[in-house]
């Protein structure tokens, strides 16, 4: 059942194609073990970036990846561990989603059928959402609230939420107000705080509708 679950989503990343996602170009079995072929990107990822940077620059590096994200969620996928070392900057500055490991489908009847099972938080916590770390049905706004998490430590050089143990991360996700980033970086505006607040909302309802009402508060 694994092996078949396995199969499915390796067909399913290997047709994504968008200029701004790492290339799945095959998939297959080794010695009883299942492999991913996947393309070869060179460069630093946001994890090694120099924080905080500025609010622009953080922008135009994550406007691709906003719109790569919208392309998944538009395959009926969601990536489910968008973070800082899942984003290369390849040699020629571009932008590059990568790591579709614990990525999970969502389909017509609604059943979630993903490798590491149904109702399991996968992830990391100091970017899960709330639903995603207490392991409650999950959509698209896990993704959106994820790269808000991006954003927040590019833009501030720390990350919003972080406790002691992996559960302590998970629970401060979930009850804590987001940290006012003007705190850390008191010339930010109040606009990025009102995006933080709507994009890291700890009820997926009271988050963007759609990547594109994302993107253009982004903007």
């Amino acid at each position: 059942h694994i092996r078949e679950r396995f199969e499915r989503e390796a067909r399913a990343l290997a047709r994504l194609d968008h200029p701004n996602i790492v290339r799945v170009l095959d998939y297959g079995e080794h010695e009883g073990a299942p492999y991913l072929v996947m393309e070869y990107l060179e460069g630093p990822t946001l994890k090694d970036a120099k924080k905080p940077i500025p609010v622009e620059t953080a922008v135009r590096i994550l406007r691709p990846i906003v719109e790569a994200i919208d392309y998944v969620h538009e395959q009926n996928l969601l990536h489910r561990d968008v973070k800082p070392s899942n984003i290369i900057i390849t040699k020629r500055d571009k932008p590059m989603l990568t790591d579709f490991g614990i990525a999970k489908w969502l389909d017509d009847d609604e059943e979630q059928m993903t490798l590491t099972g149904t109702g399991v938080g996968v992830g990391t916590p100091e970017y899960m959402a709330p639903e995603q770390g207490l392991g409650k049905k999950v959509d698209h706004r896990v993704d959106q609230y994820a790269l808000a998490v991006v954003f927040y430590e590019l833009i501030t050089g720390r990350k919003p939420f972080q406790g002691k143990t992996p559960i302590a991360t998970l629970m401060k996700q979930a009850t804590e107000p987001i940290p006012d980033p003007r705190k850390f970086v008191p010339s930010l505006s109040e606009s990025v705080k009102r995006f933080l607040d709507r994009a890291m909302a700890k009820k997926p309802e009271d988050r963007y509708p759609t990547m594109a009402d994302y993107l253009r508060d982004l903007d």
